[in-house]
């Protein structure tokens, strides 16, 4: 977390520049206060000191996104992890997505009218999931939780008109090992080439963590956007209220209960 005073006309969620001895390293506003801005910093943040010139860029925090994108494993900010090479071709023309955005009002929403269906038959029977709506998937440890949402993920085929939804796994603080495994059991069942692995590493920083289901979140919206379904799957969101909460007390934002925001409730 950072803090600097005197850049006045910055926005929340705006992309900051901080210009330290080795170059230059990006941050995000959260906080806006009366004489500072409270920030995180997304680079490497060994490198920035006191003193250190901010400066504004006027866009907010946003990731590539594309039909490029299935089939491959990236980090929070849509760099690639699986050793495959640059995903887009040419960044430049890429079509960015913010990771924050407006959702579409109750009423430009269709209602709830196809199933999607897990492959489980005491789940589709008893509760009938839809393409459009949530669902929480909760239990202890080692219940099976991710196990029924890689179920979800495989059991996805071609629907009668030719689709098939695009399946986004989002996995917060899970260690590179397992994503591993998850990533080689997919492409043993065929299910690889329809499916995003966005992975925020546990040895990755609370920053990684915080953003990773944004970026599945704007992932998906881009193929929402073009009229496919998306399943995205959030793995898991515990980890993700630890990152904020550790972020949140660290920009002095009031604690609540067991120094949990009130508002990452309100977000999951």
């Amino acid at each position: 977390i950072v803090r600097f005073s005197g850049l006045t006309t910055c926005q929340s969620q705006e992309l900051l520049s901080i210009h330290t001895s080795k170059g230059p390293v990006e941050a995000l506003a959260l906080n806006l206060e009366d004489e500072t801005v409270g920030a995180l910093v997304l680079g490497d943040y060994a490198n920035v000191s006191e003193g250190d010139r901010v400066t504004g860029t006027g866009s907010v925090l946003s990731i590539p996104v594309g039909e490029e994108l299935p089939g491959r494993v990236v980090n929070t900010l849509s760099v690639p992890l699986d050793g495959k090479g640059p995903i887009f071709a040419d960044l430049s023309k890429a079509v960015y997505n913010t990771l924050e955005n407006d959702a579409p009002s109750v009423l430009d929403r269709e209602s709830v009218g196809t199933p999607l269906h897990t492959g489980i038959k005491s789940i589709d029977a008893m509760i009938p999931i839809g393409r459009g709506q949530r669902e929480l998937i909760i239990g202890d440890r080692t219940t099976g939780k991710t196990a029924i949402a890689l179920d979800t993920i495989i059991n996805q085929q071609f629907d009668s008109s030719g689709k098939r939804p695009i399946c986004i796994y989002v996995a917060v603080g899970q260690k590179e090992a397992k994503t591993a495994r998850i990533v080689e059991m997919l492409r043993e069942k065929g299910a690889l080439p329809y499916t995003i692995i966005v992975s925020a590493a546990a040895s990755s920083n609370a920053a990684l963590w915080y953003l990773a289901p944004f970026a599945g979140a704007a992932i998906g919206e881009y193929f929402r956007d073009r009229g496919q379904d998306a399943l995205v799957v959030y793995d898991d969101l515990s980890k993700h209220a630890w990152a904020y909460r550790e972020i949140s007390l660290l920009l002095r934002r009031p604690p609540g209960r067991e120094a949990y925001p009130g508002d990452i409730f309100y977000l999951h």
